[in-house]
C-alpha cells in the first residue's frame, strides 16, 4: 500500500535527523556540563529510541490482514505510541532527578555561547520535523506519526524555555538557574508522556472518535438518498490507518434482496471513496415501519400510511443510536 510506504518514509527520515541532533546535544552537553543541556540530549535519546519503535510498528502495521489477524496489525502503532510515553515519562523522571542533585551538588559550566546555539538550532530542526509528522500523520490516520510530532513539538516550546534560561545563566553566572530548568523542563515533559498515554489507551480501549463521526455524518447528510429512510448504529473502530465501519441502514420494506444490497452498496461505495481503501464497511438494511412515513422522503411510495411531513435529520444522536434506543424513543413518543 502506498500509503504505508509513505508513513515508513517519513519515520526514517525523522529517525535519520534525531540521530545527527543527538550526536550535537551531547557534544553541546561534554563541553558545557550543562544538566539543562543535558535535559535536551536526554529527551533526543527517547525521540530517538521512540522513533525506532515507530519506525518498525510502521513496517509491521504495513502487513495485509491474515487469518489470526482478521482487522490486520494496526494495533501495533498505539503500542509503539504508548511506548513512547512511557519513555518520555521515564526520561522526565531522570531529568527531575538530575536538577534535584545538582542543587545540592552544584558544577562548573563553560562554554555555553556553544550550548545555546546547539539547542536553539536543534529546537527550530524538530519544530519542523514534528509540524511534518503531525501533517502526515493527520493526512493518513496514522497515530504513531501523530504522537512522534507531538513529542517534537513539545521539544521545541520547551526548547525555547530552555534557551531563555541558558541565557540568563550565561549572563548571570548563577548555577541553581541550571537545576531550575532541568525541573520546569524535566515535569513539562512528563506531562507530555502523560497526555501521549492517555490518547493511546482511549484508543486501545476502542474508544468513540466523535471527529470520524462528525466526517461520517458530513459525508452521509451531504449524498442523502431518498430511500435511505433512517442510517444508525453506525459504530467505528480504528486499527492503525484503517477504519472498519458497522451500521444499519433503514429502507423501504418492500425492497427485494437485490433493490436492498444495490442500496447497501452505494452508501458503501460513497463512503469508501471518501476513505480510499482504509475504510472496511459493513451495513445492515432494515426494513421501513409505519414509524417512518411521516419523515420518508420518497414521494413515489405507494404503501404511505401517514403523510410526509418532515425529513428525518441526521445527528451524531440518531447516526449512534442502537436499535434499541430508536425503540424506546418510539415509545415514548407513542405515549
Amino acid at each position: 500500500m502506498k500509503e504505508d510506504l509513505i508513513k515508513q518514509k517519513v519515520q526514517g527520515w525523522i529517525v535519520s535527523m534525531s540521530l545527527i541532533i543527538l550526536v550535537g546535544k551531547f557534544i553541546a552537553f561534554y563541553l558545557t556540563n550543562s544538566v539543562g543541556i543535558l535535559t535536551d540530549a536526554m529527551e533526543s535519546i527517547v525521540n530517538v529510541t521512540a522513533g525506532l519503535i515507530s519506525f518498525f510498528s510502521l513496517r509491521y502495521a504495513a502487513r495485509p490482514k491474515d487469518k489470526k489477524h482478521p482487522f490486520g496489525h494496526g494495533k501495533v502503532e498505539l503500542i509503539s505510541a504508548s511506548i513512547e510515553g512511557l519513555l518520555i515519562m521515564i526520561a522526565g523522571g531522570m531529568i527531575i532527578y538530575e536538577g534535584v542533585r545538582r542543587l545540592f551538588e552544584p558544577a562548573t559550566i563553560g562554554k555555553l555561547d556553544i550550548g545555546i546555539a546547539v539547542v536553539a538550532v536543534s529546537g527550530a530542526i524538530n519544530y519542523v520535523m514534528g509540524w511534518y509528522s503531525i501533517r502526515m500523520g493527520k493526512k493518513y490516520d496514522s497515530i504513531a506519526l501523530e504522537a512522534g510530532g507531538k513529542h517534537l513539538q513539545s521539544d521545541t516550546y520547551s526548547t525555547i524555555g530552555l534557551v531563555v534560561g541558558l541565557s540568563l545563566l550565561f549572563f548571570t553566572g548563577l548555577k541553581w538557574i541550571d537545576s531550575a530548568l532541568a525541573l520546569i523542563f524535566g515535569s513539562i515533559i512528563v506531562v507530555t508522556g502523560v497526555l501521549i498515554l492517555r490518547k493511546t489507551i482511549a484508543n486501545l480501549m476502542d474508544k468513540a472518535d466523535d471527529e470520524v463521526l462528525h466526517k461520517m455524518l458530513e459525508v452521509i447528510s451531504t449524498v442523502r438518498k431518498p430511500e435511505w429512510i433512517d442510517i444508525h448504529n453506525m459504530k467505528i473502530i480504528k486499527y492503525g490507518s484503517y477504519l472498519f465501519v458497522d451500521c444499519d441502514l433503514t429502507l423501504p420494506w418492500f425492497y427485494n434482496i437485490t433493490e436492498g444490497h444495490q442500496a447497501c452498496d452505494e452508501l458503501k461505495g460513497i463512503l469508501s471513496a471518501r476513505y480510499s481503501d482504509r475504510l472496511l464497511v459493513t451495513i445492515h438494511s432494515d426494513p421501513c415501519q409505519e414509524k417512518h412515513c411521516n419523515h420518508c422522503q420518497m414521494s413515489d411510495c405507494e404503501y404511505r400510511k401517514y403523510p410526509f411531513t418532515a425529513p428525518l435529520k441526521l445527528t451524531l444522536k440518531e447516526l449512534t443510536a442502537s436499535d434499541e434506543e430508536h425503540k424506546e424513543e418510539h415509545l415514548n413518543s407513542v405515549v
